[in-house]
């Protein structure tokens, strides 16, 4: 009985020295706590009792629009047989969660998607404190909101470098999954740069099994000292839970998006003005370039835009944004949609074999706009644009976006949505507004638009 208790020990000893191991950073910040024998072991409730009090549960209520059978928004229709009026919205709610991240000012970080359209912002602090939030500006492109809280009292989480991360570092997740409240899970780094997942326009996500669930939308994902290092924003789950695939969008991210949504309550992306695909095995045989693996091929590039200025031309490779290696197109949209109007970049390239560093600076957009009504009555309600290298589809498809849509709209009710692409109309190819205009006849009563809605692509009549 002696060995065994001896063997236990040891056991037990080795347990504490691997633990040690692999929780460095939780032993340096916080002090070792004893188990129920006495013995000293890592925990992280130190760290943890400092960073929870700056993570929110957030509730929101809003209205949504409720869908009813086109004759019973026939006025003819309700009068002859006498349909009594019914609501036109219902009220919906939703919850998620939030990370202060200025106690001084009282700012909010969460995700769009957790606010978007609320007619009401709740924030509930982990000492039971209820506050109305206001919104101070949000981006949709990267799933990002900034809403603002009574600034007193308030405890706040300091950003950390998203750089520095590895896979493999440990990290925790904190939120409100399910509304069930405060809670907490932990796992690891499971990849970086995660990107083309088609969750946002932007995208740029940590992956981590640490546990993300339906409510977590906005929490907090932190490393062992306690710092921000990304805010949780999605989850791959088949079968409605946790399958150990989590994204948080990088803290470094989130600090360029946040500084323009408070200081414009918008982010105000700039162009480089190309078309680029990605540089495939075939592709980089074809350019001569057989120790190249990654970066991407500009196939256009605009008159008169920055990259026309800065040299790039057709056929050049970008490999690096300032020093950050570009390995996909989408990783090249997401470091353009990032930088501010006025930036100047480096812009590394390949060009005949040899590799130059060119200078551009980001401008904004020009984009002409056109309202469906002045087209044709069919298409009212929806504002047309220039498809440009924000959108996700850029370069890899020709057409105009519909980049808004009025409520119960006549093109809303023939089925378009804001970010469809209309690539033909009565099947003519249309690829700019002025192409656009000549398609559409303002007197035809039958209007057949080719459209490209993500990576679907589908035929909606209007007549």
């Amino acid at each position: 009985m002696k060995d065994k208790r001896n063997v236990f020990a040891a056991a037990v000893c080795i347990f504490t020295l691997c633990a040690g191991a692999l929780f460095p950073l939780a032993a340096s910040a916080s002090l070792p706590v004893a188990d129920s024998q006495g013995r000293e072991l890592p925990s992280l409730a130190p760290m943890l009792e400092r960073v929870m009090p700056a993570v929110v549960n957030i509730s929101t209520l809003s209205r949504v629009p409720v869908q009813n059978n086109p004759l019973l928004s026939d006025p003819f229709f309700r009068r002859f047989f006498n349909i009594p009026d019914r609501p036109q919205e219902r009220q919906a709610q939703s919850l998620g969660s939030g990370v202060i991240i200025d106690a001084k000012q009282g700012y909010v970080l969460t995700n769009n998607h957790v606010v978007d359209k609320a007619t009401e912002i709740r924030v509930t602090l982990m000492d039971g404190r209820q506050l109305t939030a206001r919104l101070i500006g949000a981006d949709p492109e990267a799933d990002v909101a900034v809403i603002q809280i009574p600034a007193e009292g308030l405890t706040a989480l300091t950003l950390a470098d998203s750089s520095r991360l590895r896979v493999g570092d440990f990290v925790v997740a904190i939120g409100n999954p399910f509304g069930l409240g405060q809670t907490v899970t932990s796992g690891i780094v499971s990849a970086l740069g995660r990107s083309g997942l088609g969750i946002e326009g932007f995208e740029d996500f940590i992956q981590t099994d640490a546990s993300i669930n339906p409510g977590n939308s906005g929490g907090a994902l932190v490393d062992l000292s306690g710092e921000l290092v990304g805010v949780n924003t999605a989850i791959i789950a088949p079968g409605g839970g946790n399958v150990g695939i989590g994204f948080a969008i990088p803290a470094n991210m989130v600090a360029q998006i946040m500084s323009q949504l408070v200081e414009y309550g918008e982010v105000r992306r700039g162009q480089l003005g190309i078309a680029a695909q990605d540089l495939t095995p075939e592709l980089a045989q074809a350019f001569g370039v057989h120790d190249l693996n990654q970066g991407v091929v500009v196939v256009q590039v605009g008159d008169g835009t920055p990259a026309a200025r800065a040299g790039i031309k057709s056929g050049d490779i970008i490999v690096s944004i300032n020093g950050r290696g570009i390995r996909t197109r989408s990783e090249l949209r997401t470091a353009i949609g990032l930088l501010r109007i006025g930036e100047r970049i480096k812009v590394e390239i390949l060009r005949d074999g040899k590799r130059r560093t060119l200078t551009a600076e980001i401008t904004a957009p020009v984009q002409e706009q056109v309202a469906g009504e002045a087209l044709n009555p069919r298409l009212a309600g929806a504002l047309f644009g220039d498809l440009d290298e924000s959108s996700p589809m850029y370069g890899r498809v020709e057409g105009v976006v519909v980049a808004d849509i009025k409520a119960n709209s006549a093109a809303q009710l023939s089925g378009l949505r804001p970010g469809d692409i209309v690539v033909a109309v009565n099947r003519r190819p249309v690829a700019s507004i002025a192409e656009l205009r000549q398609a559409v006849d303002p007197g035809v009563n039958r209007l057949l638009l080719n459209v490209q809605r993500g990576e679907l692509a589908l035929f909606i009549a209007l007549q």
